[in-house]
């Protein structure tokens, strides 16, 4: 669980939005296990997360190159991106110390989203398409962040080319998922990255891994997912007048 003072004590770096951060413990405990697998509530698998080697996808070189077939696996998880409208589904988020917690999402592009997660948890992270904010229930704390400074612009644009819009340093797959990696490099908070995976068969995202500036790794699993329904569009909206910090 991620808990309420740790979220006092230290802004949320945007590279890290939608994933609020516990203090890191060491890396061993979350290393172990590339391949995922379920767990069965009631009717509803809920899928263990893939934690990646730390030392994953490093590229020999800054300049990346891809072969036909790494341009054809990185072009359709681009496709399969932009066709995405509306997406609502559940997640499971893994925190670089180990910790685990759920909840629900809501997608609607472009640019808007909401993180629902379960009690006790008081956080709800809320993307209006311009901007984010990371809302603290217990707190009553409101942080907002531009939306161009953290990775989610990458689900929620309209439309993506993975190859011509972002820097792709990486592209694997197996016989579970297809990943690709998109590294960015700020002046001012250093080199993050961004992991996105989908299913080899079904083409569906299954999870996404954020590395921050540090190396520490957050993944949300998502399952449950849902194109056709509808949202409330009040479901995105930020109220500016609520008490607010400005990025640390």
């Amino acid at each position: 669980m991620v808990s309420t003072s740790a979220l006092a004590q230290a802004p949320i770096p945007p590279q890290s939005i939608p994933v609020p951060k516990a203090a890191p413990k060491g890396r061993d405990a979350a290393a172990d296990g590339q391949k995922g697998s379920m767990t069965t509530t009631g009717a509803t698998q809920v899928p263990n997360p893939v934690i990646p080697d730390p030392h994953r996808n490093v590229p020999l070189s800054i300049f990346a190159s891809f072969d036909d077939k790494q341009k054809a696996q990185a072009a359709k998880i681009s496709s399969y991106l932009s066709s995405l409208q509306t997406l609502v589904g559940n997640f499971v988020q893994v925190g670089p110390d180990g910790s685990k917690t759920k909840g629900q999402f809501f997608i609607q592009k472009p640019g808007k989203v909401r993180f629902e997660y379960e009690a006790p948890n008081p956080v709800a992270i809320v993307a209006d398409g311009s901007m984010v904010a990371v809302r603290d229930r217990n707190l009553a704390t409101q942080d907002l962040y531009p939306l161009s400074q953290t990775p989610l612009r990458y689900l929620l644009s309209d439309r993506i080319d993975l190859m011509k819009d972002t820097n792709v340093v990486s592209v694997t797959a197996d016989d579970l998922f297809i990943s690709v990696t998109i590294e960015e490099r700020q002046l001012l908070t250093g080199t993050s990255r961004l992991m996105l995976m989908v299913g080899a068969k079904d083409g569906q995202l299954k999870q996404w891994t954020v590395t921050d500036p540090q190396g520490y790794d957050t993944t949300v699993a998502v399952y449950n997912l849902d194109t056709s329904r509808k949202i409330d569009p009040g479901m995105f909206k930020i109220d500016m007048t609520e008490h607010t910090f400005p990025p640390g």
